[in-house]
């Protein structure tokens, strides 16, 4: 089975010097991916003069004449950019020319726009960016939110616990995954209201439920998948990547100071090509927002090629295990309800 992709080739810092070399490097790696850029469609076809005609063949140029930018306010995106590259791309997944939409643009306009066009699946108020992080254990921890909803309620969290909990199964196989709640001390008493409450939830749920994890506890793989609300996930995504960076350029720094430190750079450069593998968030890039009725990820806005292509292939592999049939199909044996349902049964307890 062909896997089609609708790909927002305008979106992100670097639109399309970044989303169609990364387009095509993918095109040329599976033969069975068909891609549909869309955007402007003169720079679009600009983009691919020097594209080779086997690759071009699998290419479909959709014209969008606007651009939703990383500024723009949500309602602008929604309401007023009816035909921006976000929005079509996300038309495409609904009208069913592609499996999966993907886009590096302003994050708060694509949950939104895709929320609109797609909608949500039941029982489910709000969807959630969910990214895998990778952890000392050499598996990742799936961590959500990650951005798209700053301001929580804790039925909220719970809800996002239960998608978690279902893609885990149905996608990852894994078998009752652990879920931790982000928090400041593993202590029931610590945390604000709405983390204390979404706890309370946790434990009246049949999810199985670690208990409060604190940041640490992402990169260490003590539970499968951590929740917390976007604001937090967000912070915790990016100072990850920051201290990436960081530490990196320190390595580089300290075995470029002299020729002495420059050959032990040498004999060491297999070990640091594989920590700089372990450690490169490019290797991580795209995020699934997690509970519409179909498949859309969301790349970093700073992607680069190697980036924007890893978030492709992770399209690719969601669309061609039909993920979100999968996490549908799980969510109806689950029999997955309301989570007011469980405040209702605490309250009679």
């Amino acid at each position: 089975m062909s896997v089609t992709l609708a790909v927002d080739a305008m979106g992100g810092d670097h639109g399309l010097v970044v989303t169609v070399p990364a387009s095509t490097a993918l095109l040329a790696e599976l033969p069975d991916l068909h891609i549909r850029l869309v955007g402007n469609a003169d720079l679009i076809h600009s983009a691919l003069a020097k594209v080779s005609s086997e690759i071009r063949d699998r290419i479909t140029v959709v014209h969008a004449s606007e651009v939703v930018t990383m500024d723009d306010p949500i309602e602008v995106a929604l309401r007023k950019k009816k035909d921006s590259s976000m929005r079509v791309a996300a038309e495409q997944v609904k009208e069913g020319l592609a499996q999966g939409a993907i886009s590096a643009g302003n994050t708060g306009a694509l949950m939104a726009i895709s929320r609109y066009v797609l909608k949500t699946l039941d029982g489910i108020d709000r969807p959630a960016i969910a990214a895998v992080m990778p952890n000392q254990l050499g598996r990742g921890t799936t961590v959500l939110d990650l951005g798209a909803n700053a301001d929580c309620e804790a039925l909220h969290l719970l809800q996002f616990a239960q998608m978690a909990d279902v893609m885990a199964r149905a996608v990852d196989g894994v078998n009752n995954p652990s879920i931790g709640l982000l928090n400041i001390g593993e202590e029931v008493i610590k945390g604000n209201q709405v983390v204390k409450e979404a706890g309370e939830l946790l434990r009246q749920s049949s999810l199985n439920f670690y208990g409060n994890v604190e940041g640490n506890d992402i990169f260490k793989g003590t539970t499968d998948i951590v929740v917390c609300d976007g604001f937090v996930g967000n912070v915790a995504l990016k100072t990850s990547e920051g201290l990436a960076y960081m530490i990196s350029g320190f390595i580089k720094e300290e075995f470029g100071r002299n020729w002495l430190t420059k050959l032990m750079a040498m004999a060491a450069m297999p070990v640091l090509m594989r920590f700089k593998k372990r450690v490169d968030h490019r290797n991580y890039n795209g995020a699934v927002l997690l509970g519409l009725r179909g498949l859309v990820l969301k790349s970093h806005g700073s992607a680069d090629q190697k980036a924007f292509k890893t978030a492709l292939r992770r399209a690719y592999e969601g669309a061609k295990n039909n993920m979100v049939g999968k996490v549908a199909d799980a969510f109806k044996v689950a029999q997955i309800t309301n989570p007011n349902d469980h405040l209702e049964a605490g309250s009679q307890g």
